[in-house]
């Protein structure tokens, strides 16, 4: 076991947008980051590790071996984690792009890419959720008040099943009623969970200075959720006063037409 004292954040599902942020933001805050992905070689992955020593991990987090592996090093190598984000939308290939069932009538939908979305989405949380509350009432923060934050990032998907994307649907639908199914058991035990969908493109700073999203283009006037402030809310969430604890954030840019 580490005889580092810092406060551990894991970070499941990586990648330069919240996750790259998030990484940024609790390692300038004075945690020890561990990072977990599919494929942890991206160089915005290769970026946090170099300049903001942020340890990266490989995990697939459907996978239920790969998921208790990750939590067991990170306890053994780091310390109990105190803060969890699970940030994957099951939307995205290992290489970050996107499943070719984005945008599919219901009756041109593939269903092991169904599947496959749920798998990588409301699954994943759950087996994210399971271990990290299990490290968090075992572990050394276990006596405390608050023993530790799981925050789960969602979307719009959440509350509205639009047309063409019934399996994100499901999968947003499923981890939003995990997350509640959660807060409802853990946060009298002492572990504070937070639901939060971002209902909006989000758009990451380039190597110019500009921020952007692969589909919407260029930001401009802050129309586009910005990760940097994404992951300030995040590491909010986590420094709450226990009685005002809040469950759900719904996220958008002013400009959003809800």
């Amino acid at each position: 076991m580490t005889s580092d004292t810092r406060e551990v954040a894991v970070i499941v599902g990586g990648g330069p947008s919240i996750s790259a942020s998030c990484g940024r933001l609790f390692s300038n805050s004075g945690m020890q980051v561990a990072l977990a992905a599919r494929n942890p070689e991206k160089e915005a992955m290769k970026q946090l590790e170099k300049d903001f020593d942020v340890r990266l991990f490989r995990c697939d987090g459907s996978q239920v071996d790969d998921v208790r592996e990750l939590f067991e090093r990170i306890e053994n190598e780091m310390g109990s984690p105190r803060l969890v984000v699970h940030n994957i939308d099951g939307r995205h290939k290992v290489d970050g792009t996107l499943s070719e069932i984005i945008r599919k009538d219901l009756v041109d939908a593939d269903p092991e890419m169904v599947f496959e979305t749920i798998k990588n989405s409301a699954f994943s949380a759950f087996l994210v959720g399971q271990e990290a509350a299990r490290r968090m009432l075992n572990g050394s923060y276990g006596d405390n008040a608050h023993k530790g934050t799981i925050i789960f990032t969602n979307a719009t998907a959440a509350f509205r099943g639009n047309p063409q994307s019934g399996a994100f649907a499901i999968a947003s639908h499923g981890k939003s009623g995990l997350a509640q199914s959660m807060a409802r058991e853990l946060m009298p035990q002492g572990i504070h969970v937070a639901h939060v969908p971002i209902d909006a493109a989000i758009g990451w700073k380039q190597q110019d200075g500009s921020r952007w999203h692969r589909l919407a283009g260029t930001t401009v006037d802050d129309n586009m959720a910005d990760p940097d402030r994404i992951a300030e809310t995040y590491l909010h969430l986590h420094r709450q006063h226990k009685s005002t604890w809040a469950y759900e954030i719904v996220l958008r840019p002013w400009v959003e037409n809800w």
